[in-house]
C-alpha cells in the first residue's frame, strides 16, 4: 500500500526540501576517544535489532480504539462536544487522532535520520562520528516501524505539522554541529521520549506498547549521546554564544509545546475551529499532557549547562521547571530496562507455547 492511498492530503502537496550548507569535517585522530562515548557506541552496536523479528506484527489494533487508550486522554473528553458525539463519531475521532499522533512520530523519526547523518558529517570528534553512525541505522528502523504501523494497521496517515516542520527546518538548516545536537538530540527527541512513554505505559494494546517501548530503548541512548557531547562542549563557549543557544531553547520549547494540538484532525473531521481552540488549549488533560512532554527535556537542558535565568523563567512560566530534579541517567536506564523486561516476558511466553506443542 502506498502512502498516497492512506494520506489525508496528496503526497505531492506536501513535498518539502530544505536548503542549507555546512562543512564536512574529517578527523585523523582515530585514537582520540572518550570512554563514555565509546561505551555508548559499543552499546549502540550491541543493541541493534530487527523490527521484522523483535515485533510480533500478527497482532492487530482495536478497530474502535486502535491503541486502546482511555478516552480520558483525549483533549475534548467530558466536554459538551464529546458528550454530543455518537459512538460512530467517537470511533472516527479515536482513529484519526491516534493516526495523527503516530504520523508525527514517523515524520520526526525521518528528521532524526537526516540529522544523525548530518552529525556524522559535521561533528569534529571521531568518537561522536562513531556513535552517530549507529544512530543512523536506529532512526531508519524507527521510520520503518512507524511507517509499517500506519500502513498495515491504521491505513491512515497525516502530513507533518507546522510546528514540527518549522523546528526541523531550523535544525537542518543551521550549519553549527552543536545546534543539530541541541535541536534534535535534546529537544525533539527529548519531547518524543515523553510522548512515546505515555503510549508505552498507558496503551492496553500490546503491539502499540511494544513498538514504543523498543523505539524508546534506542532513543534513550540518543538523548544520552546529545547530553554527553554538549556537556563537554558548552563550558568552552563564551557567554554570548551560550546566550544565543539559550534563546534557541526558549523559542523551540514554546514551539514544541504547541506541536501536539492536532488541529489537522479537527479540520479533517469538520469540527468548528473555535471549539477546537477552546477545548484543546484549556482542557485539563491537555494542559497536563503538554507539561509531561517536557519531563525529559528540562533535566537535560539543566545538565548540559544551558540553565541561565531566562531559561529558568521560561520553564517556570510553562509550569515544567520542577522536572529539573529528574536524574536523566536514571530515566535512560529505566527506558532500557522496560524494553528488556518486555523481551523477557515474550521469551517466556514463546517457551511456554513451544513446550505445549511438544
Amino acid at each position: 500500500m502506498t502512502t498516497q492511498r492512506i494520506y489525508t492530503l496528496p503526497v505531492d502537496q506536501t513535498d518539502w526540501a530544505v536548503d542549507g550548507s555546512f562543512e564536512t569535517v574529517f578527523n585523523w585522530e582515530y585514537d582520540d576517544l572518550r570512554d563514555r562515548l565509546i561505551t555508548l557506541y559499543s552499546k549502540g552496536k550491541q543493541k541493534q535489532w530487527d523490527a521484522e523479528v523483535r515485533i510480533d506484527w500478527s497482532q492487530d489494533l482495536d478497530p474502535e480504539n486502535p491503541m486502546e487508550l482511555a478516552d480520558e486522554y483525549m483533549g475534548i473528553y467530558g466536554t459538551d462536544l464529546w458528550n454530543k458525539m455518537t459512538p460512530k463519531e467517537r470511533v472516527e475521532l479515536r482513529h484519526h487522532g491516534q493516526a495523527w499522533q503516530i504520523s508525527q512520530f514517523l515524520h520526526g523519526e525521518q528528521g532524526a535520520l537526516i540529522c544523525a547523518a548530518k552529525i556524522v558529517q559535521t561533528v569534529p570528534d571521531i568518537d561522536s562520528k562513531f556513535y552517530a553512525a549507529t544512530q543512523v541505522i536506529d532512526e531508519a528502523r524507527h521510520v520503518e516501524v512507524y511507517s509499517r504501523l500506519l500502513h498495515s494497521k491504521f491505513e491512515l496517515a497525516y502530513p507533518i505539522t507546522k510546528p514540527l516542520k518549522e523546528m526541523l527546518e531550523q535544525v537542518i538548516r543551521d550549519s553549527r554541529w552543536d545546534f543539530t545536537y541541541l535541536g534534535m538530540q535534546v529537544l525533539i527527541e527529548g519531547l518524543a521520549l515523553a510522548a512515546f512513554g505515555l503510549i508505552r505505559d498507558f496503551s492496553a494494546n500490546p503491539l502499540a506498547s511494544a513498538v514504543n517501548a523498543y523505539v524508546m530503548q534506542d532513543e534513550a541512548r540518543h538523548v544520552a549521546f546529545g547530553r554527553l557531547s554538549l556537556k563537554d562542549y558548552y563550558p568552552q563557549l563564551t557567554q554570548k554564544e551560550r546566550d544565543e543557544r539559550e534563546e534557541f531553547v526558549i523559542e523551540a520549547s514554546f514551539l514544541m509545546r504547541d506541536r501536539f494540538q492536532a488541529e489537522e484532525v479537527w479540520q479533517r473531521l469538520g469540527y468548528p475551529d473555535e471549539d477546537f481552540q477552546e477545548y484543546v488549549e484549556n482542557a485539563p488533560i491537555m494542559l497536563e499532557f503538554r507539561k509531561l512532554l517536557f519531563s525529559r527535556i528540562v533535566p537535560t537542558i539543566k545538565d548540559i549547562g544551558l540553565w541561565g535565568p531566562k531559561v529558568q523563567r521560561a520553564y517556570a512560566e510553562m509550569g515544567v521547571i520542577d522536572f529539573a530534579s529528574i536524574d536523566p541517567e536514571e530515566a535512560s536506564v529505566a527506558d532500557e530496562r522496560f524494553a528488556e523486561e518486555l523481551d523477557a516476558r515474550k521469551a517466556e511466553l514463546d517457551a511456554t507455547i513451544a513446550a505445549g506443542q511438544t
